[in-house]
């Protein structure tokens, strides 16, 4: 399983172009530098996967009952914008401008590692995700959260 750790900030070119940092490259797999899916997040920021990663989250989608409603709203929802890019020759990886539209991304940009994936957010509202929330509401969340983790 490929697993991120890190914080990266980068700048979007006037093309919405990234340099990937190396810090991030040196994360992924030998030979699975070049592809990713980029995706809208639950919250207004991206998810950009590696193909790896991706592969199995498109493949239990693609087994859910396409006769529930539920099942159809969510493909919609999970899959609207989704694309696989590749890095250019330079390393740099484009963001779509449906994409950077829908997580309102500017030119400061913060690649956050989550598990599976990296999350990209415009640098201010990342910042004020952060400030929103008390280090007493944040201890709360991680209490109830991680009660349901069993230990190995």
């Amino acid at each position: 399983m490929i697993g991120f750790l890190g914080e990266y900030e980068v700048t979007l070119d006037a093309k919405g172009r990234f340099l990937v940092p190396a810090g991030l490259k040196k994360q992924l797999p030998e030979g699975e530098t070049n592809a990713f899916v980029i995706n809208r997040g639950f919250e207004k920021c991206l998810t950009m996967y590696p193909e790896k990663s991706w592969e199995p989250i498109f493949s239990n989608i693609s087994k859910l009952n396409d006769f529930d409603p539920k099942v159809r709203e969510f493909r919609r929802w999970f899959l609207n914008g989704a694309i696989k890019m590749e890095l250019d020759s330079a390393g740099r990886l484009l963001i779509p401008k449906n994409l950077m539209d829908h997580a309102g991304l500017e030119r400061d940009v913060v690649l956050v590692s989550a598990v599976n994936k990296i999350e990209i957010w415009d640098k201010a509202k990342y910042q004020q995700f952060f400030d929103q929330i008390t280090p007493e509401a944040f201890s709360s969340l991680a209490a109830e959260v991680m009660s349901t983790v069993k230990p190995d």
